[in-house]
């Protein structure tokens, strides 16, 4: 089925009462230890407001997509930066920008080629983390939490308790688990980052 979010509310309560979905709560996750990585590649409203929150609690690097296009070594950079600083705080790794700067980069690269660059940065700069102890991750972005499950070669998730509306925690079905909290751009709080490490069992 394709729609909006508002659709889907009602799919769960029906299909139980079918026995279709047996399922009657969230799963309970594993607890998962590593470092914490904010990966966001929406620029939608809420997401410019999540970033400047999480801005104020944590380090944060910017990944301009005009410099992905003329600087072969713009991701080794954004790791050069992040792998040192890995640690239980998060780490914040943007392309989120406001709507200003993503038309400049729109009109200079093209739609499709500017969000197709930031989508592949970030899926190898959380295959790069992940490799390097990071296995607490928030991504934001429809497209972008594509990119970096795919990165990571993810096949299935376990889905935990909403951290907000529409928003759960979840985790990777491997031996060696990877906890993903996959939002697109509009969904969740202000202060929605910095809920979902506290909220991550």
């Amino acid at each position: 089925m394709t729609g909006g979010a508002g659709l889907a509310l009602g799919l769960p309560d029906n299909l139980r009462r079918t026995q279709l979905l047996k399922t009657a709560a969230p799963s309970e996750l594993p607890r998962v230890n590593g470092h914490a990585v904010v990966l966001s590649g929406s620029c939608s409203a809420a997401t410019q407001r999540q970033v400047a929150a999480l801005q104020r609690q944590c380090e944060s690097y910017a990944l301009d997509a005009l410099a992905l296009a003329r600087d072969p070594g713009a991701v080794a950079k954004a790791l050069a930066w992040a792998q040192p600083r890995l640690g239980q705080k998060p780490l914040l790794i943007y392309s989120t920008a406001a709507p200003k700067q993503i038309e400049e980069v729109q009109v200079a690269l093209g739609r499709e080629r500017a969000g197709a660059m930031v989508e592949q940065a970030l899926g190898e700069i959380a295959k790069d983390l992940v490799a390097r102890g990071a296995r607490r991750l928030v991504v934001a972005g429809g497209e972008t939490s594509g990119a970096v499950v795919t990165a990571l070669g993810i096949t299935g998730l376990r889905v935990g308790a909403e951290i907000d509306p529409g928003v759960p925690w979840t985790a990777s079905l491997d031996e060696k688990p990877i906890a993903l909290a996959l939002k697109s751009g509009n969904f969740g709080g202000d202060d929605f980052f910095l809920k979902a490490f506290r909220e991550l069992p």
